[in-house]
């Protein structure tokens, strides 16, 4: 088999089996490369560059193309059997002109190709990334932080790819192919004959053996990550496994997957033996064959040896470039399921409702400053994930300009969600949510949310330094204000005694503060904000007596004059609010100061007061 059969070959077996080491590609459709058409909206804002790129990758290709038949005519000429009626010393004067003109020809085209794929994968990143901070709430629940952390790196980077070498790549492998196919055909075209009759027999053997591989090697992969989901869950649980001495069973489960890898793996092997016993035979058989009858042409005079010579240069070539079509094929292909991953972010219609904006005679935005009265009348909530199971049924609830409203109950009672739909996290599905006597949902989303501020039970800072996750709550804040609100925080003092004060590195999430600091720089951030209504979700039950003294008091100043709604599970924090209100499988039972609440002997505020003071007693 000459080297065109036998990458052809190649080429359809790696075809055949481009989705056995991945999950399953999508095929290259009408419809995918349609849709697809949307990324390359971004790489068309360039299009004369990219449209120069082509048209200097189709120069280059030609030029090549023309330099691979040179030595072939040198040969010929040699003999005596010239056909462009030119010299040795002029053939290789004009491959010589050739070589030197490739190399401009290349560092322009693989520049242009560059700055087209840079900027306008930048663009995309961009509005991927914008896309994903508007999308909804019930989004981020369904998809894992990792998912969608690959769409906008490893996706883009693979549809970067395509632009940026495999596109072009393919397009000159295309025409050097069709080039070289031509050329053989038009000078040797009975040697070129020869190899093309081998091509069918070989496509069909590939296809069959390819299809069978192709299930067996994902059979391959899918049982090796098994492997490695124990081999995670083990090292994940190390210190469950070595309490209860379980080391040999963890690696006798790891033995069987390996096992089983290995059996498929074998037989995968043989089928691969197998094909390649088959190629080798009709490989020499036809090879030898092609020697037979170039050695009859050139003995019969109807083929110069500088012809045979570009021959075998031009079938390697066509070997070569049939062999690396499989490659880019796979990679276009590859990068059609990225650029589908996307566009379904991109046209995800998940986004948060902005709300309408109040405007002044249809000019700019009045913000009209918010007094802090919440209603929650006759709330119903299902979570979007869960729509059959009711959280919230019939809450009604009020807190008035500045007053302390606590939610008390057991964990899944409702109380979180109480506050994720005041912060329209979520859209309720029955009754309404005002505040000042408007419907939440009618403020324009950003404006609204300007006015409200969140300290979560579990602080996660950013990466960057206390100053930075301070002012995240105002971005323009003055170093002045920063300290104040570091000040009213009870912060102050544990960041003056650091080194470096407000430029300290916190570390991943936070990871280089205590529990406390934490608290207290997002209480710090909170304050900086200023906001009319304030949430505190649990901001002290993780802990201890100490630090949940010092944050309680930074607690106190944050919620002087603000409406403020607590939920907490120790009640102790809570004895001074203005209203109390007791949630019990979504609903409201109680309502009332804690005085009030207390003294019902049969209440469920009273039994949770009884059972906690009892405790700490």
């Amino acid at each position: 088999m000459t080297p065109f059969a036998r990458e052809c070959v190649s080429f359809v077996l790696m075809a055949a089996t481009a989705t056995s080491t991945e999950d399953p590609k999508p095929r290259l459709t009408k419809a995918r490369l349609r849709r697809s058409m949307r990324i390359f909206d971004y790489v068309w804002r360039y299009r004369w560059l990219f449209l120069l790129s082509f048209v200097i990758l189709t120069v280059s290709s030609l030029v090549f193309l023309t330099i691979l038949q040179l030595p072939g005519e040198a040969i010929n000429v040699y003999q005596g059997k010239g056909k462009f009626g030119l010299t040795i010393d002029e053939i290789f004067t004009i491959l010589a002109v050739l070589i030197v003109a490739q190399a401009p020809l290349s560092f322009l085209r693989v520049r242009i190709q560059a700055i087209v794929s840079e900027r306008s994968m930048a663009s995309l990143r961009k509005d991927l990334f914008a896309k994903i901070l508007r999308l909804n709430i019930p989004f981020f629940e369904r998809s894992r932080v990792g998912e969608i952390t690959s769409r906008i790196t490893n996706d883009i980077t693979q549809i970067q790819g395509i632009f940026a070498l495999t596109l072009t790549e393919f397009a000159r492998q295309i025409i050097i192919l069709i080039g070289a196919i031509i050329y053989i055909l038009i000078t040797m075209y009975k040697l070129a004959l020869v190899s093309l009759l081998v091509f069918p027999a070989v496509v069909v053997a590939a296809m069959f053996f390819g299809k069978y591989l192709r299930r067996m090697t994902k059979e391959r992969q899918e049982k090796l990550a098994q492997s490695n989901v124990i081999v995670e869950e083990t090292l994940q649980s190390i210190s469950t496994v070595k309490a209860y001495t379980n080391e040999d069973f963890e690696l006798e489960r790891y033995g069987r997957s390996i096992d089983e890898t290995v059996d498929i793996s074998i037989r995968t092997a043989n089928v691969r033996g197998l094909f390649s016993a088959f190629i080798v035979t009709v490989m020499f058989g036809s090879l030898f064959y092609i020697i037979y009858r170039a050695i009859l042409l050139v003995q019969a005079g109807d083929l110069p040896v500088g012809d045979l010579f570009s021959f075998v240069i031009f079938t390697a070539m066509i070997g070569g470039t049939i062999a690396s079509l499989g490659n880019f094929y796979t990679e276009i292909v590859a990068g059609l399921g990225a650029s589908d991953r996307v566009i379904d972010i991109l046209d995800s219609e998940e986004f948060e409702a902005a709300g309408a904006k109040e405007t002044v005679g249809g000019g700019a935005q009045e913000i009209r400053p918010f007094a802090g009265a919440i209603r929650y009348d006759n709330v119903a909530f299902a979570y979007p994930t869960r729509p059959d199971i009711t959280v919230l049924r019939g809450i009604d609830l009020y807190a008035a300009p500045g007053e302390k409203i606590a939610l008390v109950g057991a964990s899944g009672s409702g109380k979180s969600t109480i506050v994720k739909l005041l912060l329209r996290f979520y859209s309720v599905q029955g009754g309404h949510i005002t505040v000042d006597g408007q419907d939440i949902d009618d403020f324009d989303l950003e404006t609204y949310r300007d006015s409200l501020a969140l300290v979560p039970q579990e602080v996660l800072l950013f990466g960057g330094t206390i100053r930075e996750n301070i002012t995240y709550g105002k971005l323009n804040a003055t170093e002045e204000e920063i300290r104040e609100a570091a000040r009213q925080a009870n912060a102050l003092d544990f960041i003056d005694g650091f080194p470096e004060g407000l430029d300290t590195l916190v570390g991943d999430r936070g990871i280089q503060l205590s529990g406390g600091q934490r608290q207290r720089v997002a209480i710090a951030r909170a304050i900086l904000k200023d906001p009319k209504i304030l949430l505190l979700d649990e901001a002290t039950s993780s802990l201890d007596a100490e630090s949940e003294r010092v944050v309680q008091g930074a607690l106190d100043n944050l919620m002087e004059g603000r409406t403020s709604i607590i939920i907490a599970h120790r009640l102790a924090t809570i004895r001074d609010v203005d209203r109390i209100y007791v949630i019990e499988n979504g609903s409201i039972v109680e309502s009332g100061t804690h005085a009030e609440l207390s003294t019902r002997p049969h209440g469920a505020y009273s039994a949770l007061a009884r059972l906690q003071f009892d405790l700490a007693e």
